[in-house]
């Protein structure tokens, strides 16, 4: 099952909207590359873990 990590999720300074799906290794990449670039945090792997955790099933956007 696809995977979804989005910014609205979080409150930040800069309102992020980013949503970013895919398959789980894909997004959690992805999502802390944004995290530390657009929000300041620092690359560790403490905060990939907070991504792994904060995850979503995808909804399939068609029945």
């Amino acid at each position: 099952m696809r995977k979804v990590a989005d910014c609205r999720d979080f409150p930040s300074e800069t309102n992020c909207t980013l949503a970013i799906s895919g398959e789980e290794e894909e997004v959690v990449r992805a999502a802390s590359e944004h995290a530390v670039s657009m929000h300041g945090h620092k690359s560790s792997p403490e905060l990939r873990e907070q991504i792994r955790a904060a995850l979503k099933d995808e909804m399939p956007q068609h029945a």
